[in-house]
């Protein structure tokens, strides 16, 4: 914006200089410069600096679809104004997530009377409103909202419902019991749904699956093609789920070709599932499959389903063995090229034959990984984390030799384990001075860890030569990659209380460290990192090099790096965060972290930083510190520590900082609390869900939803 400011108001003097002058280009180009800044400010700032910017700024192409979903710094105002400026003008508005601002911002979307696309999800709606917003949408085609207590269907206007009868889009995120509007949707042809009620109320009771009488209308489901259903745990989403689908088993809709259902834990199948899918096997061709794991596992379905053109499946914590998995899913090995995204993560015995007599451990087939990967030759997002997946000595058959043939991947997840040299010694890994036995106590003490400062001094031409830093190499575009202990569970998970003790990591992945990570360096488009359970990091070396090769990089999440009782690389770390310009979220887990003065002057080289999470068992912080960062990053929106600190401590940074930056940053969401406090559940269920979501809980992302879900 400021450059805009700059070129117009000094045009006389640039050119006077011989200077390139910004309004000189084509209108063509011009625009393409406008697109990447916030529709807020083109309407509300940049058109108001000259005449060509104010014709600009005002092109369809601008105006068409508004995107305020990560605009952290709009406010209602600006929302009032925008609407008024170019409502008419909006066919697309996403504010999904906009948590900040109040309901009453929703009554000015009224004015977008043409709007075709509209993204709730996360906004604070009531019944009320949402009836009054929607009865003045006659064109809208595609809706996403929250239902949370207190919804009242029966408060839906009947101009509401003829709109909702138009919608041929849904996502639906439900924090309660409830319908919602899917009984009005009569039309519907992609229905998602997001499953977030709790097992109990605030104040303790037991809640219950039952909808309410006034609620039992029946879904209509006959026209539609996707249907997608995520449940958070526990057994009042397996409830409601089941009453969503109870519809779908009466009558199968003939064009249904997306059928999707992510459920943690044990889901049981039941006797009208059991007739759904059923039905779907003998009258359906489906291009997209995810089920949980108890509807698979032991049963035959998969050989009686029949696929079209797939683009994505998920067998993620499945026992499919790597034999069903080639001749009843890909066919025998033949060309399944349409597949783009693959989600194999906790299925332990995917890459063997069979499983009956498999220990997770044992070796993988790499016959199996080779079918895998020639059939789904145009593969982009691929997930093999959270199981064992340990290569032969077989030479050329190495799973990172197999999947650097891969030439189309985007993201990635790995095991730690897979990553290694088969050759590497993991009974002895390489020692040094300064290695400290694994420990979760403070009574080893080492001095200032020393690492090599660049590339050549790290690695030698056994390190380049290994089969991780090759497939690195070959995998130039990757814009994501994890690589997660396969026995990592994080410190934090969701609706219990905090893990005080962790798996040790596998045998094999002993030897995986610095060398490996400095690897990581080659990708040059590399967006997001997530690194967990690296046993063998001694001083960290390989981030810095990250830092300086990977300019391009938003997301980093480290957990449990090296030795449990030292962060043996928090001065690599702080290194490497002086050169992550770009870097957006940072998320950090690893016990008796410091969260001290040194650690926030690097962050604050992080200039774009928006998002802090810092998860530490036993871990400190300075109050001094925290509040200093928060002022220079004037960015940062969301700030949550989850550490060994005292109750009083944590509140009281907690409130100076929301009481001195609420102002000046509405989106700004703060929790500092005991990790290991027994309310931490209680904190956590008020946590803003994108945040929950993208960052504070551990997850590994790649391919956890088919691409382009939603928009």
């Amino acid at each position: 914006l400021s450059l805009f400011h700059q070129e117009v108001v000094s045009e006389e003097s640039e050119e006077e200089s011989n200077g390139v002058n910004l309004m000189e280009f084509s209108d063509e180009i011009l625009l393409h410069i406008l697109s990447y800044v916030p529709c807020t400010d083109l309407v509300l700032n940049v058109r108001r600096t000259c005449r060509k910017l104010a014709t600009l700024c005002l092109d369809k192409s601008l105006t068409h679809t508004v995107l305020l979903q990560k605009d952290y710094k709009v406010n209602k105002d600006k929302v009032k104004q925008l609407m008024r400026d170019i409502g008419k003008e909006i066919y697309q508005l996403n504010m999904a997530g906009c948590y900040w601002l109040p309901s009453s911002t929703i009554d000015h979307v009224t004015r977008c009377k043409n709007l075709v696309k509209l993204n709730l999800s996360g906004c604070h709606v009531t019944s009320l409103r949402l009836s009054k917003m929607l009865s003045t949408l006659q064109h809208l085609r595609s809706l996403a909202i929250d239902v949370n207590p207190g919804f009242d269907a029966s408060q839906l206007s009947s101009e509401c419902k003829a709109t909702l009868s138009r919608v041929s889009e849904l996502k639906q995120t439900l924090y309660t019991p409830s319908y919602g509007v899917v009984p009005c949707c009569t039309s519907l042809e992609k229905l998602l749904l997001y499953f977030e009620i709790l097992d109990r109320s605030r104040e303790g009771f037991m809640l219950s699956g039952q909808l309410m009488v006034g609620e039992s209308n029946v879904p209509h489901y006959q026209n539609l093609r996707i249907f997608y259903a995520r449940l958070a745990p526990g057994y009042v989403n397996q409830e409601v789920v089941r009453l969503y689908l109870a519809v779908l088993s009466d009558r199968t809709p003939e064009n249904l070709h997306a059928f999707l259902i992510s459920a943690p834990g044990s889901f049981a199948e039941t006797g009208a599932t059991k007739n759904l899918l059923d039905s779907m096997a003998r009258n359906v061709r489906l291009d997209a499959l995810q089920l949980p794991k108890a509807w698979i596992n032991g049963s035959g379905l998969l050989q009686h389903l029949k696929f079209n053109n797939p683009f994505y499946f998920s067998f993620s914590r499945c026992t499919l063995s790597g034999g069903h998995l080639i001749q009843r899913v890909i066919n025998g090995g033949k060309d399944l090229k349409s597949l783009t995204s693959l989600n194999l993560s906790g299925c332990v015995h995917c890459l063997a034959p069979e499983s009956l007599f498999r220990k997770a451990e044992d070796d993988i087939d790499s016959s199996i990984l080779e079918s895998l990967v020639v059939s789904c030759c145009n593969l982009r997002h691929l997930n093999l984390s959270a199981a064992h997946h340990h290569s032969s000595e077989s030479i050329g058959n190495h799973l990172c030799q197999l999947l650097s043939r891969l030439k189309h991947l985007l993201s990635l997840a790995l095991p730690v384990c897979s990553i290694t040299d088969v050759g590497a010694s993991v009974e002895k890994p390489p020692t040094t001075p300064n290695l400290v036995p694994q420990t979760f106590g403070r009574k080893v003490r080492i001095g200032i860890q020393t690492y090599p400062r660049n590339l050549g001094d790290q690695t030698n031409q056994k390190i380049e030569s290994s089969v991780f830093w090759a497939l690195m190499g070959s995998l130039r575009f990757l814009e994501t990659l994890e690589i997660i202990g396969s026995s990592f569970s994080s410190a934090m998970p969701r609706n219990e209380p905090a893990i005080r003790n962790s798996l040790p990591p596998c045998v094999r992945a002993q030897s995986v460290g610095d060398s490996e990570v400095a690897a990581i360096s080659q990708l040059t488009y590399l967006q997001s990192l997530t690194l967990a359970q690296l046993p063998n990091i001694l001083t960290g070396s390989g981030l810095v090099n990250i830092g300086l090769q990977c300019q391009h990089l938003r997301t980093l999440s480290l957990a449990n790096l090296g030795m449990m009782g030292k962060v043996v690389y928090m001065s690599a770390l702080m290194d490497m965060l002086k050169h992550c310009k770009c870097l957006r979220d940072l998320r950090l887990e690893q016990p008796y972290f410091c969260a001290g003065t040194q650690f926030f002057q690097a962050l604050s080289h992080c200039s774009s930083l928006q998002r802090l999470c810092i998860v530490s068992r036993s871990g400190t912080l300075q109050s001094e510190a925290v509040m200093s960062f928060m002022a220079s990053c004037l960015e940062v929106i969301m700030c949550h520590m989850f550490m060994g600190e005292s109750l009083t401590v944590c509140k009281n940074l907690q409130q100076s900082i929301v009481r001195s930056f609420q102002a000046e940053r509405p989106a700004l969401n703060v929790v500092i609390f005991p990790l290991l406090h027994e309310d931490l559940t209680e904190v956590i269920r008020d946590v803003p869900m994108r945040h929950l979501d993208e960052i504070t809980l551990f997850k590994s992302r790649v391919a956890e939803e088919p691409p382009n879900l939603w928009w």
